[in-house]
């Protein structure tokens, strides 16, 4: 007997483009008791949110009993089987996506093929689901808009259920003083911010030290002064930079320095070498 699947709509990407997240397809359905789906693989992530009722889902050898507002996750490559239950049969609503950032947005949020099921959820995860859907329904041929728009729900979906599994997301990093935690800062704003003028005495004002005090912690914990650390960073990217064929006069620009005279004596003092012999060096290596 061939058990039956009431498929209620069903919203599909006309063209979807690589990206770091690319919605595929969405739907709503409510199948009857007992339909399953697999034992199969995908080539693709699926993600199903249980609207009402229940079903068993399997996964690495592992049962999980899904009741309204639960979300269970399907792998690229992993087989998997799900059915709704004979009673109580289970209506859910489902987006299946690809991109290369899948995976670490998916362990981001503490779900993985050892972890593929969040039990419960908020209530504006089915609302984004509609707005997902409506808006693939909608697509047209402009699939780059489409692309967009519907990662851009996707994504707000995985913060969804990112809140509600926040019991399983990574532990943040612990820092024993306000101090190391305002170093820790301090290193993040000069790794990121390099290219632009730094001022120390302005990153010790935004921790809210003063800069002797703050110098002085910043060396304790990372071994360099904020200005040597400053150096470290950006003379490393310059290295990487002076790797590709970017112009040295753009290459000075990009780590933070206006003068590429300037930068190239910077650079000597650090590597013992012009950026042109260092770049030399490279190609002949």
């Amino acid at each position: 007997m061939i058990l039956e699947h009431t498929l209620h709509e069903l919203g599909v990407n006309p063209a979807p483009a690589p990206a770091e997240l690319t919605v595929i397809f969405c739907g709503e359905g409510k199948p009857v008791g007992g339909h399953r789906n697999g034992p199969g693989v995908h080539d693709y992530y699926l993600v199903h949110t249980v609207l009402s009722g229940s079903g068993l889902y399997e996964v690495n050898g592992k049962r999980y009993k899904c009741k309204a507002g639960d979300t269970f996750f399907i792998f690229p490559g992993e087989p998997f089987f799900y059915e709704a239950d004979d009673r109580d049969p289970w209506s859910y609503v489902w987006v299946a996506f690809i991109g290369s950032g899948a995976a670490s947005h998916l362990s981001g949020i503490g779900v993985t093929a050892s972890a593929p099921v969040i039990h419960g959820g908020g209530r504006k995860i089915p609302a984004l689901y509609r707005r997902l859907r409506s808006r693939l329904l909608q697509a047209d041929n402009a699939s780059q808009i489409t692309s967009l728009e519907s990662a851009g729900y996707l994504r707000l979906l995985l913060a969804e259920f990112a809140i509600a599994n926040r019991h399983m997301l990574p532990a943040a990093a612990a820092f024993s003083s306000d101090i190391e935690r305002r170093i820790a800062l301090a290193v993040h704003l000069l790794s990121t911010h390099y290219a632009q003028s730094v001022s120390i005495e302005r990153l010790s004002q935004t921790c809210g030290y003063h800069r002797t005090h703050f110098s002085a912690m910043f060396k304790q914990s990372t071994g360099y002064s904020p200005k040597q650390y400053l150096l470290k960073v950006r003379m490393e990217r310059a290295e990487a930079l002076l790797a590709t064929a970017l112009p040295i006069e753009q290459v000075a620009s990009s780590v933070g320095y206006g003068d590429p005279l300037y930068f190239s004596k910077q650079f000597h003092k650090w590597s013992s070498r012009s950026p042109s012999a260092f770049r030399k060096s490279l190609r002949s290596g």
